[in-house]
């Protein structure tokens, strides 16, 4: 009958309650078993990616909300995950000694607080009990423990699947147009400055005259680079501004452009390399192929786990 109450929800549970008494009720979003998730729970263990969504888009509450229920749709469904795996444990013959949880407990307040003090102080300002603390560390190391003895064991990635995964997603591999390159960045103090180009067209004469691009880099160029002879590396067309790319990507090897002049500032650059499009060979990517397909594998293991478990035990969302 109990159960049959949370199914139709809290409303008709509390009928018969004293109308006097004023009663605060959290709402209940998932009963597993006898245990239940209550809407506090979820809002509480989705803080830290609310947090982040909140920052990430402060100025568009319509994406924030949308962005919000999945964070809250994803928190229930692992809080329901925690409670089935708590359940099997306790119903499947498992046991826990005492000893274990207690180092476990010790090992977090080492970890977390630092001393025992710190420990009491904090949980008091939470309003936590130590008991409440240590059945929370006993039950993520449950948690922990079963799905490392049911989902994270070893899993063999055969050199085949490796290859076929990197033959079915050349894409993935695939790196852009780069080259590698040196600039000077002289910045105009204005509209009217006439004396930026006036230093440009100096540099150029002694880059021309033989003096090293990455010496002149180094003296009087103000970009962040300066100081590595104005050295950015290999860089993808995207990294810069169009009209530094148009430039950067036409120039020959070891050919120092002409003065780009911009509204804000003009720019000498030297191509030292280039790299046309390429699919990064296997050899490189393997070990990041194969990392990708055990991950895959222990989601599949995982979903496999978590579904035997709800079988076996009766759910109820709200």
């Amino acid at each position: 009958m109990k159960l049959f109450c949370f199914t139709l929800g809290l409303a008709g549970c509390i009928g018969n309650l004293a109308l006097a008494e004023p009663v605060v009720i959290d709402g209940v979003k998932g009963v597993v078993s006898s245990q239940i998730v209550t809407f506090s729970e979820v809002e509480e263990f989705s803080q830290p990616a609310a947090a982040a969504l909140r920052r990430q888009y402060a100025g568009q509450p319509e994406v924030f909300e949308q962005k919000y229920n999945d964070v809250l749709s994803d928190s229930l469904q692992q809080l329901v995950e925690r409670l089935l795996i708590l359940h099997s444990f306790d119903t499947e013959g498992y046991k826990l000694p005492d000893s274990v949880v207690d180092e476990a407990v010790q090992d977090r307040i080492r970890e977390k607080f630092g001393d025992r003090r710190t420990f009491i102080n904090t949980l008091q300002a939470q309003g936590m009990t130590v008991e409440q603390f240590r059945k929370q560390v006993r039950d993520q190391y449950i948690e922990s423990a079963l799905r490392n003895q049911n989902v994270q064991r070893d899993i063999f990635v055969s050199p085949y699947k490796v290859e076929q995964y990197y033959l079915a997603h050349q894409d993935d591999f695939r790196l852009p147009e780069q080259v590698k390159l040196r600039m000077i960045v002289l910045t105009k103090s204005g509209a009217d400055d006439t004396n930026t180009i006036k230093l440009a067209h100096e540099i150029q004469s002694k880059i021309k005259d033989g003096t090293p691009f990455t010496e002149m880099a180094a003296i009087y160029s103000q970009g962040s680079q300066q100081h590595q002879g104005g050295e950015w590396g290999w860089v993808e067309r995207t990294v810069l501004r169009k009209e530094l790319a148009d430039v950067a990507f036409t120039l020959p090897v070891n050919t120092v452009s002409d003065i780009i002049d911009t509204p804000d500032a003009c720019y000498l650059m030297l191509v030292e390399d280039k790299h046309a499009p390429q699919v990064r060979p296997l050899t490189e990517v393997a070990s990041d192929v194969e990392k990708t397909l055990r991950i895959q594998e222990q989601t599949k293991l995982q979903k496999q786990w978590i579904d035997g478990l709800k079988k076996k035990t009766f759910i109820v969302y709200h």
